[in-house]
């Protein structure tokens, strides 16, 4: 079967001045789209056709197969932001509100932490929190590469730092953009279900 453009958990409108729905048309309706298409092309031509996304991942990865693995890993990379996503104000809860605390002392220092990596990342990528055995980690990635990609990398939270995902709203301030989503628009809920170590399966197909 063919890879699919997942639907948005949301209203293309719900974010009001913190994402617009023009944001929504061309990151999620053009980009997410145009990966979908070229993994759809690449796959079969490298022998991976039927393949779980997350398994053709791994297979561009171990053969070098460049373009299959940025095409792949961004699918997977944009369906797993778009559920990282709420249009409803949350807070860390329970077990994923300890850890944040054992790991950073505070919400607050989590955000400010994962503020200065996604900023401080340099061009086009990801920031991420991450669970690494039993500890969480905020750290980055570059382009395409994902989290799937790595053992022992198990992603719950991730910020698209790629321009096309805030030039139309923030123009060239991605500290703006960042700040917005991490303190008015993460999906913690969802964050805290990825504790369980399965958060790859929630965007694979």
């Amino acid at each position: 079967m063919a890879f699919e453009l997942p639907p948005l958990p949301y209203d293309k409108s719900a974010f009001g001045d913190i994402i617009s729905a023009e944001t929504f048309d061309f990151h999620w309706g053009k980009h997410h789209r145009a990966y979908v298409t070229k993994t759809n092309e690449l796959a079969p031509q490298a022998g991976l056709d039927g393949r779980r996304l997350s398994d053709v991942i791994r297979a561009a990865r171990d053969s070098g197969n460049k373009g299959l693995f940025n095409n792949s890993g961004q699918l997977w990379n944009h369906s797993f932001y778009w559920q990282c996503l709420s249009p409803e104000t949350q807070q860390p809860t329970g077990a994923l509100k300890q850890k944040i605390d054992d790991a950073f002392g505070s919400t607050d220092a989590l955000i400010e932490k994962l503020k200065a990596e996604s900023v401080g990342h340099f061009a086009s990528g990801w920031g991420w929190l991450v669970l690494d055995g039993d500890q969480l980690k905020v750290t980055s990635l570059h382009d395409g590469d994902t989290p799937v990609a790595y053992d022992g990398m198990k992603p719950l939270l991730t910020i698209d730092v790629w321009e096309h995902a805030y030039y139309i709203d923030y123009r060239n301030a991605r500290p703006d953009y960042v700040d917005a989503l991490l303190k008015r628009a993460i999906n913690w809920e969802f964050v805290g279900q990825n504790l369980d170590g399965n958060g790859v399966s929630r965007a694979d197909q």
